[in-house]
């Protein structure tokens, strides 16, 4: 049975905002999760079990804990909720997990924030973009966060949550940042984080570090990066021009 099971102590969460990093183009999402995560001392707060997920136990260096490959990290501080994934979702179960998710993120009344990559050649800090459901758009507004330039799709599981929160019609935000196709972009993860997940989360995060590590972080990221590269579209979370997909 699909289901989100909370790990330790409860948290008095008021209408938190949730912040979604599974891999994609770039793995910016992923980049920017795994960064808020380790910045505001996030603790383990639900273990992620939804259908067609991997059945892996993944750990860390230095670490002999176990834990499964989705996992929902939270802080009562700053009302916050933040998805980790460490594993790909097979195109097969991105509608079971997307359904079962958002079944817990309307349970928790969340906002979440899905992230996503367009692929892009660029010189320049990456654009980023606003995407919304239901009443967010206002939110988009309010942070000055531009609409996109043309017509485009987001696949892959966060696709699939947008998707359900546009059936639904409940609030959310989509962030779309242009990104490198073929290698980890701490670059385009940072700009999510700066210009559009903290000043929506109202949350303070450094991300000078992600950019003075980030060949350190290319080379750590690169075989996942190459892994994603590999998944079809329908399982690689990232943002496209709508005249690529049809």
């Amino acid at each position: 049975m699909a289901q989100i099971r909370q790990q330790g102590p409860e948290m008095d969460l008021e209408e938190p905002v949730l912040v979604e990093g599974f891999p994609g183009l770039g793995l910016v999402g992923k980049i920017a999760t795994d960064h808020l995560v380790e910045e505001l001392d996030m603790r383990y707060y639900a273990s992620v079990d939804c259908g067609g997920l991997p059945r892996v136990g993944v750990y860390r260096g230095g670490d002999r804990t176990a834990r499964p490959p989705v996992r929902i990290y939270a802080s009562e501080e700053h009302d916050l909720l933040a998805l980790q994934s460490d594993a790909p979702i097979k195109s097969d179960a991105v509608g079971s997990v997307a359904e079962c998710l958002t079944e817990w993120i309307v349970g928790q009344d969340a906002l979440p924030l899905y992230l996503s990559g367009l692929p892009a050649e660029r010189e320049d800090e990456p654009e980023i973009y606003g995407i919304g459901t239901g009443d967010a758009a206002e939110r988009l507004e309010d942070h000055g966060i531009d609409v996109p330039p043309e017509d485009g799709v987001v696949t892959g599981p966060t696709g699939a949550l947008i998707n359900r929160a546009a059936q639904r019609d409940y609030d959310s935000v989509g962030l779309v940042v242009e990104s490198s196709p073929q290698f980890p972009d701490p670059e385009a993860a940072s700009v999510l984080l700066e210009d559009g997940v903290c000043p929506i989360a109202d949350v303070d995060v450094e991300v000078q570090e992600l950019l003075d590590r980030a060949a350190e972080i290319r080379e750590k990221r690169e075989q996942f990066a190459q892994q994603m590269q590999q998944v079809n579209q329908e399982e690689s979370s990232q943002a496209q021009p709508l005249r690529m997909y049809q």
